[in-house]
């Protein structure tokens, strides 16, 4: 630890809880409505750069309130990423992804939904949930949890959902479910609602993988999207063979392996997430039209990155930035001020800012802190150094990793699979094109990034709150 900040940081590590610059905005309970969208990559959106997307709805979020332009998931795998923002823990702890049973009672009572019930807070829910628990519903006042349908292989899968007679997008649906819980919300208490959109998902079993809603049939068709960075045979061919033949290939497949592939999922891709732009504005509308939109505060995050083509790959799951870096903004209108945030956050720090809108002290053993501070006044006393990065599923289509990434380093290395250890410089090399691992020039940072790995690994595993999840690296002997 100190070695690490000696000579990379000049400061030591700050990590845990915490409140930061100690400024607060004295109005009572805000409002609170928390969106959440499943695989926006982070520069999915007008505000990052893109020029090709229609996002002014989250764009006016960003450029209004707090824009975070280096957030990241603890672990690029949605159920694993969704356990962490309810528990505000890293999936080294909290010990929840796909085939490991349901997330465990003990983090579930420390989830940022219970707290506030206990507290007073009128919640809820619609959307895919993400996370497996006896009840979900439960856990707020008014709950609805679905996804997409995959029973069917087609455009119903996203179009099931019905309003009246109508039958309608799960887009569609969640933001009418969004409007119909604002409309009727108590007066007398403070109301957190939380959406979590199936879009831009693509719609797995499906041979066209894309669905939007015919509103947007004419959105982006006179565009020819260019093509991402990284298209060429040695970048693909540069990865371990357990990835090249793994599920981020197939998906490639399956949405972008020709031209008209390409341009049919990159263009359903960018109409899903417009559409989710569209529910915004009607929700900030209707905040707008009940008088209550001076104290209602907006959280918008994705739940993890996403590969687009770049390493001849779709999907998430890796290290690389395409699948860890996600959108996230802030607005709080009583701030009443803009930031541009270049520090590094977390998908855990999404509980604890919650709380502490809500005036609720975060749990002792929550792993990140309030993002409040950045918001208030544009910076942090709790500014992170490093981060951990992980995915612990142990499946052969998607390798198992982990790592550590600083703002300017990025380390990390498969768990089960005989592949090279990976560093990029980020500072110069941001696509991650050029692997120092190997270079003996680098053997010191090398060192030092393994040191650190080894610690944050000990730390939130000796974190957990429940004793009777076995982590992989536990049965790996080459761990």
């Amino acid at each position: 630890m100190k070695q690490l900040s000696v000579l990379l940081f000049g400061c030591t590590l700050l990590t845990g809880c915490g409140h930061g610059n100690g400024k607060t905005i004295s109005h009572g309970r805000p409002n609170i409505i928390f969106i959440l969208t499943d695989d926006q990559r982070w520069d999915a959106l007008g505000n990052a750069g893109n020029k090709i997307i229609r996002t002014p709805e989250m764009d006016k979020l960003a450029k209004e309130g707090a824009w975070f332009r280096k957030a990241f998931v603890t672990t690029p795998i949605s159920a694993a990423s969704r356990a962490s923002i309810l528990t505000g823990l890293h999936e080294r702890t909290h010990g929840y992804t796909f085939e490991q049973g349901p997330l465990k009672k003990a983090y579930m009572d420390i989830s940022y939904p219970v707290l506030l019930k206990q507290h007073g807070y009128y919640t809820g829910f619609y959307g895919k949930l993400g996370v497996e628990y006896e009840h979900a519903d439960r856990l707020f006042d008014q709950a609805e949890i679905y996804d997409r349908n995959d029973r069917y292989k087609d455009y119903r899968g996203y179009f099931y959902k019905t309003i009246g007679q109508d039958t309608v997008h799960l887009t569609r649906y969640t933001g009418y479910q969004a409007q119909e819980f604002i409309k009727n919300a108590p007066i007398d208490k403070p109301f957190c609602l939380s959406l979590s959109f199936s879009a831009p998902h693509a719609h797995d079993p499906a041979p066209e993988q894309y669905f939007w809603q015919e509103k947007s049939d004419s959105l982006y068709a006179e565009i020819t999207i260019p093509q991402p960075p990284m298209t060429e045979d040695q970048y693909f061919k540069s990865l371990p063979k357990e990835v090249r033949e793994g599920y981020n290939r197939t998906r490639w497949y399956w949405r972008y392996d020709t031209p008209a592939k390409y341009q049919h999922s990159m263009k359903g891709y960018y109409r899903m997430i417009s559409e989710v732009d569209d529910e915004i504005g009607e929700i900030r509308e209707l905040l707008e039209k009940k008088g209550i939109a001076d104290n209602t505060v907006i959280i918008f995050m994705g739940d993890n990155g996403y590969f687009v083509g770049e390493r001849q790959l779709a999907g998430k799951w890796l290290m690389y930035e395409n699948s860890i870096r996600v959108p996230l903004m802030i607005y709080d209108p009583r701030a009443g001020q803009h930031f541009d945030i270049e520090d590094m956050v977390l998908n855990i720090d999404i509980s604890s800012t919650i709380l502490d809108l809500a005036g609720i002290e975060p749990p002792e053993p929550y792993q990140g802190f309030s993002l409040m501070p950045y918001v208030i006044d544009g910076k942090h006393d709790e500014k992170r150094e490093t981060i951990l990065i992980e995915h612990l599923w142990k499946l052969p289509q998607i390798p198992s990793s982990e790592g550590i990434r600083s703002d300017r380093w990025k380390y990390f290395r498969y768990r089960f699979i005989d592949a090279p250890e990976e560093l990029y410089d980020l500072d110069n090399d941001p696509l991650e094109i050029h692997n120092l691992a190997t270079d003996p020039k680098y053997d010191k940072v090398l060192q030092i990034f393994r040191k650190e790995l080894k610690y944050r690994i000990n730390q939130y595993y000796n974190a957990k709150l429940v004793s009777d999840f076995v982590p992989p690296e536990k049965i790996n002997k080459n761990f």
